[in-house]
């Protein structure tokens, strides 16, 4: 690639996340002819991908090996071929970040939701009720990818008493150590300036349940009505898929944005450290117990059970910490025949030490 054709690049994909490292990845491929793009969209083995000439579509046949994680994503970017009918990506660049999920499926895989991605944007509605637990997983699999989370309360225009709004606010972010919370209204335009300042550099991911208001603060943060938006339902505040496909959107004011469908489903997938990372308050209390294996249910010496006593630590929120820690210990297992057979062994052990508890209490009782 010569230097006009560099800086060509160069000027045609920064506002897509184009830099240096990115350009040094490419070069092997450079050499072979292949363009660099970003993919903007997928879409049943094609996709839509953004290189210095313009949109291309192209197919990705070439890059769809049996595991489901390491198919072409939105916020790939991908060496693609100059020309042909049809046109083929021929491989995408190493990830710095991955969003993924396990699907509902029986068999154990995860899917990817989007890459490269510097910003997490969990969007939750204070049009409905508050349910912590599933903001608290939203934040497990964010960490997990390796992005920033930032939870973002939606529809703020809809509880006008402001300590009830601080009170909400003060809820998430007991529930989310380490993250911004951030209330917003787009009808009134509250919020949305801290908003677009934090995503103005790097690539940002959208997420949420549908009827969160993905769409409406997608508009917002484009400043212009390019996702469709529909009116939830006043009976339980959900909504229906506004957003069908994840799309990649360059932003007016610089960064980029992914928008991706309602969530319905939110499950871990490996999501051990991110797990860790949303109750890190647990996890250092953990690190005070007596016993290094201590399973915080009724070990003698255990901090994180004196916490509870004392009123420390909510009862809501060690019980969704165990929650998750179980489900994530779960779908590895599917895959880890070693871990699989540990937890056998655990669950026997504790299934053995309950019931010889239950026999002496009886025994006493006698």
């Amino acid at each position: 690639m010569t230097s006009s054709s560099a800086a060509s690049v160069f000027s045609a994909l920064a506002p897509y996340g184009w830099d240096e490292a990115w350009a040094d990845e490419f070069a092997p491929y450079d050499t072979e002819g292949l363009l660099p793009g970003r993919v903007i969209r997928v879409d049943r083995g094609q996709c839509d991908v953004v290189t210095a000439g313009g949109v291309v579509r192209a197919d990705t046949a070439f890059v769809t090996p049996h595991d489901p994680l390491r198919v072409v994503c939105t916020g790939d970017w991908v060496a693609v071929e100059p020309g042909g009918n049809p046109r083929y990506v021929r491989t995408y660049l190493p990830r710095r970040t991955a969003f993924v999920r396990s699907t509902s499926s029986k068999r154990s895989e995860g899917q990817i939701l989007a890459a490269n991605v510097e910003h997490a944007i969990v969007a939750v509605s204070l049009a409905a009720e508050l349910d912590l637990g599933r903001v608290e997983r939203f934040l497990a699999l964010a960490w997990e990818s390796g992005a920033q989370p930032l939870v973002v309360l939606t529809k703020a225009d809809l509880v006008p008493d402001p300590v009830t709004r601080a009170h909400l606010v003060q809820d998430v972010e007991l529930s989310a150590p380490g993250v911004q919370v951030l209330a917003t209204s787009a009808v009134e335009g509250d919020g949305l300036d801290v908003l677009v300042a934090t995503v103005s550099g790097g690539t940002s991911v959208l997420l949420g349940q549908s009827g969160a208001g993905k769409s409406t603060l997608a508009n917002a943060l484009l400043g212009a009505e390019v996702m469709e938006v529909q009116a939830t339902r006043d009976a339980d505040g959900k909504g229906r898929h506004t957003t069908t496909t994840r799309n990649l959107l360059a932003l007016p004011g610089g960064g980029v944005l992914i928008d991706t469908p309602g969530l319905r489903g939110v499950g871990l997938w490996d999501a051990g450290s991110g797990v860790g990372q949303v109750f890190s308050e647990i996890e250092e209390l953990a690190r005070r117990c007596r016993f290094h294996d201590c399973a915080h249910d009724a070990e003698p010496g255990c901090a994180v059970l004196a916490a509870l006593d004392s009123g420390e630590l909510p009862v809501r929120r060690l019980e969704s910490y165990r929650k998750l820690v179980r489900e994530n210990q779960w779908i590895v297992a599917k895959t880890d025949a070693r871990l699989r057979a540990e937890l056998r062994r655990d669950w026997k052990r504790r299934g053995a030490e309950g019931k010889a508890a239950m026999e002496l209490k009886q025994g006493r009782r006698r």
